[in-house]
């Protein structure tokens, strides 16, 4: 312990700041310790992660693939000594089938194909003509400006920030699709940013319901073609057609439950992540990163005998990409049985790769317990440079938690432009990861978990509904959360 951290502690002010974190220095380093070691030893979190995707490909939802990859996590859980449970719910999956898109010049019959894919959730039969309108970012101000002349054309929109727009936030896909279709759009054309003929997938829905319109994703090089073929002639029309399916699947969440030792074992801290991926790729990287590292730290808690004064549950989500469907179900299901009181803190595990801190996700309370233990953490691992961020985001399995005011946090993460730029594309595979870096995501996520389970107070308490919204709102996510159907406040 720092001289100057000792000085601060004899005072009423250093009592309160130890007041998050009153285990030992010794008691976090003895146990960080035995943890690095067994993980840079033992772990199976690559090895678990490469059986998946060479075995079974993508995780998509709904799909036979998907089933195996939930048996195959539940199996893996119970092989390392778990009490292990589906939790089943059924939703509308969607799956892609044939889709075209082909531009043509007004009164000309000059079609140019263009290479496209769908994005989820469109229609299941769709087939439409619609002169192209550039609303170039796609943001709330690029549709307002052109109000009044979207109505029935296919708009054209980045999915990320370009053309002056960098210091903007962006909005998701599907926020950007519900703009279009709110001022009448006939279709939406999607342009990826990432360069290489690298097309997208990912959903258009803001509710996980099939839209209206159909949508799709071009890549970077097409987009430029489209818009400089939209300088050359301006009434460029665009035909899309395309046919896919939606039906009422099962699918289930997998939960391993690890009960606490002490006074707070009533209490409970789920660490989760989506076990499901996209149908283009193997989903190495989004999710496996994030599903098979929270495999492996429940693989090292058993190993160790860990046991924590909390109950810890460790939660394969069903469903993320196609609408954060299985923890939804999940907070929706602890609410009904009176348990959301009992989960005190949730970490999201979402692409976690190689990490160097943590992100508080706008709850600030446990800032100084995080510095402390990542102080300890740093001790341990050399690379952790124990960075606190504080801002939250929506669009991943935290967000039903952080609706209903439980406070949520994730591993601050340092992913290569080689991982980001495959984000649900063809090029998602496990020649993209690093074993080095996926054990380090097992071993540090593993030390955070522990200290947070093990702590005699948890500073961050649930925020009650008004407080909740105050917190959403001065985050800045009032705007996408109305947008996404999923403010439930009245102004």
């Amino acid at each position: 312990m720092k001289k100057s951290f000792l000085a601060v502690a004899c005072s009423g002010i250093g009592v309160l700041l130890l007041a998050g974190f009153q285990a030992a220095d010794d008691q976090y380093l003895s146990v960080f310790g035995r943890i690095n070691t067994e993980v840079n030893a033992n772990s199976r979190a690559y090895e678990t992660l490469a059986e998946a995707t060479q075995k079974i490909g993508h995780r998509l939802m709904g799909s036979p693939n998907g089933t195996k990859a939930e048996q195959m996590a539940f199996d893996l859980l119970k092989k390392y000594g778990y009490d292990v449970r589906f939790q089943p719910f059924e939703a509308e999956a969607w799956v892609r089938d044939t889709v075209m898109l082909e531009v043509v010049p007004n009164k000309s019959d000059n079609f140019r194909s263009i290479p496209v894919v769908s994005l989820a959730h469109s229609p299941v039969d769709a087939k439409i003509q619609g002169e192209i309108i550039d609303v170039g970012n796609g943001l709330e101000a690029d549709f307002e400006a052109l109000k009044g002349k979207i109505k029935g054309k296919v708009v054209l929109a980045n999915l990320g920030l370009n053309n002056g727009n960098l210091g903007a936030k962006n909005l998701h896909r599907s926020e950007k699709t519900a703009i279009a279709i709110r001022h009448g759009a006939a279709g939406v054309i999607m342009v990826c940013g990432v360069p290489g003929n690298v097309v997208i997938t990912g959903t258009a829905s803001v509710t996980g319901s099939l839209i209206s319109i159909p949508a799709v994703c071009i890549s970077r090089e097409s987009g430029e073609q489209l818009r400089q073929w939209l300088t050359d002639d301006k009434n460029l029309h665009a035909f899309i057609e395309m046919r896919n399916i939606s039906k009422r699947i099962k699918a289930r969440n997998v939960v391993a439950t690890l009960k606490g030792g002490g006074y707070f074992t009533k209490e409970k801290v789920v660490i989760g992540g989506h076990l499901d991926s996209w149908d283009l790729a193997t989903g190495a990287t989004d999710n496996g990163l994030g599903a098979f590292s929270i495999i492996d730290i429940a693989r090292t808690f058993k190993a160790l005998k860990l046991k924590p004064k909390r109950t810890i549950e460790f939660v394969l989500f069903a469903g993320e990409e196609q609408g954060l469907l299985g923890s939804k179900h999940y907070v929706k299901n602890a609410a009904k049985t009176q348990q959301i009181d009992d989960i005190v803190f949730m970490y999201n595990l979402d692409m976690t790769y190689d990490p160097t801190g943590i992100n508080l996700h706008g709850r600030d309370e446990m800032r100084g317990f995080f510095e402390h233990v990542g102080g300890q953490i740093a001790q341990t691992d050399a690379q952790y440079t124990n960075t606190v961020v504080s801002r939250a985001g929506l669009h991943s399995d935290h967000q039903p938690f952080m609706i209903e005011g439980v406070p949520t946090a994730a591993p601050e993460s340092n992913l290569p432009l080689s991982i980001i730029n495959c984000y649900h594309a063809n090029c998602d595979r496990l020649d993209l990861v690093n074993k080095t870096a996926m054990k380090r995501a097992v071993s540090v996520t593993s030390m955070l978990l522990y200290a947070t389970a093990d702590a005699s107070e948890i500073a961050s308490k649930r925020l009650d509904s008004n407080k909740t919204r105050d917190y959403l709102a001065a985050q800045g996510l009032k705007k996408e959360l109305i947008i996404g159907q999923d403010w439930k406040w009245a102004d």
